[in-house]
């Protein structure tokens, strides 16, 4: 995969240094900037139980229109006893200004997850809805907001209504038609989501003495995590991101964790060759692994080295801890650093790639369970493709299950694929490949470690996409299990300006 990478910035580059040199070749330009927004909530509930937390969700949200807004949404549990409860999602947004600086926002988050469950607390399959309408001031950029907010998983014993909070930030969605995928250009601006690269994390947990799992019992032996980050740099040797991982091996699976993080490097002797540190702060839990109320903490060291053609490896250790759980362990992780975006205000000529957001559902027809028994597991999943050329494709896959009785079941995939070109019709075909880390639900995954290949067919309009695919998921350590697989996503399509 890394020689593929490098193969395909190297072409990349060569032909935007082509297209540099050939003022006959038109560029291509922007033809969309619409308000975006990135929102964080907070709603506080109660359990049947009688105990209360509070979920911290985070959206992404660009404007369809002047007064409709959609995109992917994750909440966690940030307070209470339940760490490790996550959904995945998406949410749609109505606006309606009520003055020069304040609205209205009615929203509904469609997603899904789970997390500890007893006979008194159940996720049921793991859907939740959290329909909402709050009143929003805005400050310059920022704007805050409080609101009624009803949180159920409908499947379940879960369901409550409280007050909320959000605090959020507009900010410009800008982009190119994907009809332009391929030509040159120029931006002044970030394009699509806004991120510079993403980067593949494969990782060891070495836990601590004072480590402690859920039974309060010793935790022992490694555990492996695998998993990708978005990262945004901000100024030279200088950034921020998101990343999400879980386990993959070491007995605990179905622990996730979603963090945001920053850091900063120096270049040894050179640009290329950079050391500097990290640190992350987010939630996370599941998998018998003890985070309290699913606070942690990441820090350490990083060493990076910048390839001339645009990927990076880049290596990181440190400590990893839980704020109020028994959590805390030592850590050593590679990442292999695929770029997205060349950033704004660089005068660089690119090339416009296009990227694909979507949410679709996956139905595993055949799973079996830790008890034995086999039965159909459907997930919600949020999906990220990036073109890396006309035919390839990069691929990263998170969600967790809404149908069925494996709520907590949650994965994180990441792969490549290949695609035709676009016929007649509007129609295209594909393959993709992808591995990554899934668990919980009492699904008998083997560890975490998970495949699965598929096949699709597509059809386009400018910027829609829907897509169906079938294909075959499987645990990857022997004596595993498989399934066959059906999956109906629906993209929304734009495009980038890439290296």
């Amino acid at each position: 995969m890394k020689s593929a990478a490098l193969a395909l910035a190297t072409l990349s580059l060569a032909c935007a240094n082509a297209w540099a040199d050939a003022p006959d070749v038109p560029f291509a330009h922007l033809s969309d900037t619409r308000p975006g927004a990135v929102e964080a909530n907070w709603s506080p509930i109660k359990l049947p139980n009688g105990q209360h937390i509070s979920l911290l969700g985070m959206s992404y949200l660009a404007a369809l229109n002047g007064e409709w807004g959609f995109g992917p949404s994750a909440y966690g549990a940030a307070k209470g006893d339940y760490g490790g409860l996550i959904t995945f999602g998406a949410t749609v947004q109505r606006r309606w200004r009520t003055g020069p600086h304040t609205h209205v926002a009615a929203s509904l988050y469609v997603g899904a997850g789970g997390g500890l469950s007893s006979n008194q607390v159940s996720f049921g399959g793991g859907l939740m809805l959290r329909p909402e309408i709050s009143l929003r001031t805005e400050f310059g950029e920022w704007y805050a907001g409080t609101g009624l907010a009803y949180v159920s998983f409908p499947s379940g014993n879960v369901h409550s209504g409280s007050l909320s909070f959000v605090l959020g930030r507009a900010m410009d969605f800008a982009s190119f038609s994907p009809g332009d995928s391929g030509q040159p250009a120029r931006a002044s601006i970030r394009t699509g989501l806004g991120f510079d690269e993403i980067t593949l994390i494969g990782g060891v947990y070495s836990p601590r003495a004072s480590a402690l799992n859920r039974s309060g019992l010793p935790m022992e032996g490694r555990m492996a995590t695998a998993g990708a980050e978005l990262r945004r740099y901000f100024y030279p040797g200088s950034w921020w991101g998101i990343e999400a991982s879980g386990a993959a091996r070491g007995g605990a699976d179905g622990y996730m964790e979603g963090l945001g993080v920053a850091g900063q490097d120096w270049g040894i002797g050179g640009e290329n060759f950079r050391i500097g540190a990290e640190l992350g702060l987010g939630l996370a839990g599941g998998g018998n692994v003890d985070t309290g109320n699913g606070w942690i903490w990441r820090a350490g060291p990083v060493l990076r080295w910048q390839s001339p053609w645009g990927p990076s490896l880049q290596l990181s250790g440190g400590i990893v801890d839980s704020l109020s759980g028994r959590f805390s362990a030592r850590f050593a992780r590679v990442g292999l650093s695929l770029p997205l975006d060349i950033g704004a205000s660089t005068g660089d000529v690119g090339v416009v790639r296009e990227q694909r957001l979507g949410l679709g559902v996956m139905h595993l027809s055949k799973v079996r369970f830790k008890d034995g028994t086999t039965d159909a597991v459907s997930p919600l999943v949020l999906l990220m493709t990036h073109e890396f050329s006309p035919h390839v494709y990069g691929v990263a896959e998170a969600g967790s299950a809404a149908w069925g009785h494996a709520g907590a079941y949650s994965i994180g995939l990441f792969g490549l694929g290949a695609q035709s070109s676009r016929m007649l019709g509007g129609l295209r075909f594909g393959a993709e490949a992808l591995v990554g880390a899934a668990g919980g639900g009492g699904v008998d995954v083997n560890g975490g470690a998970v495949a699965q290949a598929e096949a699709w067919a597509q059809w386009e309009t400018e910027r829609l996409r829907l897509r169906a695919g079938v294909g075959q998921w499987r645990t990857l350590r022997s004596g595993g299990t498989s399934s066959p697989l059906v999956e109906l996503s629906l993209g929304y399509a734009f495009g980038v300006l890439s290296r």
